[in-house]
Order: structure tokens, then C-alpha cells, then sequence
């Protein structure tokens, strides 16, 4: 029997001391960090960067790497303790009243997050939203910071598979496609996360 995928869960490539995360950039900033394996000197560290460890949410929102200033997309590699510390100092990036006391205080406790969660619909190989949700964590500040400085063990510049995962879509050969495509499995629970970052999934469990 299928046991159905829960809305909110974490879902990634990890081993035991890395997860790998999906950005899309513009080539001249994608493939200079790709040579050699952190981000140049030109990428900003003051503002937020949005990681995501679902490989076809990243299609989505790159558009299959047709997107302009998005053609360049990196597989980066990162500690399993840098990613857990982002999501233990994270924010919910929308108010949720089963969490915080009032907006006020979700504006507060948004101010001073060095991190946010984002849940979107994770989506199937023609992009189409599924029901379940894929994790987005947005960096700033401190957490911004030692991501480009202290997390990254390795960056892969995965665009050609993304290409030919697009290629086999558009000939219909889902099966194909599906054979290139990431292995994502569930991220080990961190206990009590989803309470704060996924109240009403947390509830359930």
C-alpha cells in the first residue's frame, strides 16, 4: 500500500555529514563557483539567498534553466550541521497564528532570523504542483555568511543534466527523465523542528 508523502517534509540528497542544495545563477557567477568550488568575490553575502534541496522545484523556478540570470545551475554541497543550525535559527517567512503570538511578534522574531522557511508546492516533472511541500531556506545576514564561507564542502555545476532531463521530458520519455533525476530521500527528523517550521504537519506525528 502507498503510504502518501507528507505535506511538509524535508526531502533531499544527504549522507551522513552533507546535504546537497539547488541555486540557480547567472553563468558568470555559476561557473567561476563552480571552478572553484565557493563563490567569488563578487557574490553579495548582505542579501538573501534562497537554497533548496529539491532539484525540480529548482527547475521550477529557473524554468528548466531558460530563465534569464538563471542559466547556470549548481548542485552545492553542504554540512549537515550548517544546514541544521539555518533551520533550528529559522523563521517561518509567513505568519502563522498556531505559532506566533501575534504579527507583531512574528515581525520581531522575522527581523532578527538570520534564516527562513518557506514551504511551496514540490512539483513532478512537467513542473505541475504536487500536494506536498518542498522546503525552502532563505539565508541572510550570519547565516549568508557562513554558507559561502564555512558550510560548502563542494559545488557541481549540474546544468547539463538539467538540460537533458528537460530534453527527455519534452519527448515524453518520463521514465528516462526520472532515471537522471537526483536521489531525494526524507531528511532525518531533527527534533522538535517541525513544530516551529511545520506546525500542523508536526501535530500529526
Amino acid at each position: 500500500m502507498h503510504t502518501p508523502t507528507p505535506r511538509h517534509q524535508i526531502r533531499a540528497r544527504h549522507t551522513d555529514t552533507t546535504v546537497t542544495v539547488y541555486q540557480a545563477y547567472a553563468p558568470r557567477l555559476g561557473l567561476p563557483a563552480a571552478r572553484a568550488g565557493r563563490f567569488p568575490a563578487d557574490w553579495k553575502r548582505g542579501r538573501m539567498t534562497w537554497i533548496k534541496p529539491s532539484f525540480l522545484w529548482t527547475m521550477y523556478r529557473c524554468g528548466w534553466v531558460l530563465k534569464a540570470d538563471q542559466e547556470t545551475v549548481l548542485a552545492v554541497e553542504i554540512t549537515r550541521e550548517g544546514f541544521e543550525w539555518a533551520l533550528r535559527n529559522a523563521c517561518l517567512s509567513h505568519y502563522d497564528r498556531s505559532v506566533h503570538a501575534d504579527r507583531d511578534a512574528w515581525r520581531r522574531e522575522l527581523a532578527a532570523a538570520p534564516a527562513r522557511v518557506q514551504w511551496d508546492p514540490e512539483r513532478d516533472l512537467r513542473l505541475r504542483p504536487l500536494e506536498h511541500r518542498s522546503l525552502q531556506l532563505g539565508l541572510a545576514g550570519e547565516a549568508s555568511t557562513r554558507y559561502a564561507d564555512t558550510w560548502i564542502t563542494a559545488i557541481d555545476d549540474v546544468t547539463p543534466t538539467a538540460r537533458r532531463v528537460h530534453d527527455l521530458v519534452r519527448r515524453g520519455d518520463l521514465a528516462g527523465a526520472r532515471e537522471l533525476l537526483p536521489r531525494e530521500r526524507p531528511y532525518p527528523r531533527v527534533p522538535g523542528l517541525l513544530d516551529r517550521l511545520a506546525p500542523a504537519e508536526a501535530a500529526r506525528h
